[in-house]
């Protein structure tokens, strides 16, 4: 009887759970598409999920020897990584969570350049430069002074 009420509250839990994962699986046009028509609140969380995305696939392209292709995906983690920063330096919420990603990015895109050959590596120290400038911001925003902003 035991085992049955335990194999019950498993598939309870799991047609509960398959809602959550609905999104996983959807491409990143798919996810580029719903960032632009959510709601204002919603945007910034999914363009982070972009730009980590993104920078995977730079991760990726950069060891397959694919180095444009690459660029392109770095450019990208740039692009959408600013547009979450500007969403929330707007609204004022979500900010700390928004400069962690921000900076394991960052990070993680320093990690990627010390694997790179010397010429590919000034667009990657580029981006790190820019996503140290949106920490920056992102840091003004929550400790500056009233006064500044």
């Amino acid at each position: 009887m035991r085992q049955w009420a335990l194999w019950g509250l498993t598939v309870i839990m799991l047609a509960n759970a398959g809602p959550a994962f609905a999104f996983k699986h959807e491409t990143l046009q798919e996810l580029i598409d719903r960032a632009e028509s959510a709601k204002p609140e919603d945007r910034p969380k999914l363009y982070l999920e972009i730009a980590e995305r993104q920078l995977k696939s730079a991760d990726q392209l950069y060891k397959q020897g694919n180095a444009a292709g690459a660029r392109a995906s770095v450019a990208d983690v740039v692009s959408y990584s600013e547009k979450a920063t500007q969403g929330v330096i707007q609204r004022g919420k979500k900010l700390k969570h928004v400069e962690i990603s921000v900076r394991k990015m960052a990070d993680h895109l320093r990690d990627i350049k010390r694997t790179l050959n010397f010429e590919d590596q000034p667009p990657v120290q580029q981006a790190i430069d820019k996503l140290e400038a949106m920490r920056t911001q992102l840091l003004s925003a929550m400790f500056g002074s009233k006064d500044q902003q």
